[in-house]
């Protein structure tokens, strides 16, 4: 038997609300130490040299490179999304996959602000009965207010 929605109208209110920035500065050993742990040789990942030859002012981080998890220089802290209360109740939650959007090349020295926002909710039945999604948005503007990156997180409880 369905059960009424989990979703609220506060909750849907909460969509696209975005947090207040995280400010992190990027550096080169950690896309150094990144591309070396991939196995990716491309000079534009460790010559600085060639990176400029180029036209870049530095070398550039590697497709894949998740500021969050790789800058170890975190000038401001990050903050949750500002939003609504999500729903209780359910008892497992899951990883429903991540989705990377890419504008330009992040370089070393690069300040990027990191923003934070409920990008949408929605429910669906499943085998165990209902399941409530979540799909956050992480947006990655450079010192230029330019968008280098969106990261779309969905989560999944049942």
């Amino acid at each position: 038997m369905t059960q009424g929605s989990v979703i609220t109208e506060e909750m849907r209110k909460g969509i696209g609300i975005e947090s207040e920035p995280s400010i992190y500065l990027v550096e080169k050993e950690p896309i150094r130490r990144l591309a070396a742990a991939i196995g990716d040789n491309n000079p534009l990942f460790h010559d600085e040299e060639y990176a400029k030859k180029l036209g870049y002012r530095s070398i550039i981080a590697p497709p894949g490179f998740q500021p969050t998890y790789c800058f170890p220089v975190k000038i401001a802290p990050m903050r949750a999304a500002a939003g609504p209360r999500m729903p209780t109740g359910f008892a497992r939650f899951m990883n429903g996959g991540d989705e990377y959007e890419f504008f330009k090349p992040i370089q070393a020295g690069d300040v990027l602000y990191v923003t934070s926002r409920l990008g949408d909710l929605y429910e669906r039945e499943g085998r165990m009965g209902k399941m409530f999604f979540t799909v956050n948005e992480t947006v990655f503007r450079n010192q230029n207010k330019e968008i280098v990156l969106i990261q779309r997180s969905t989560t999944i409880a049942y």
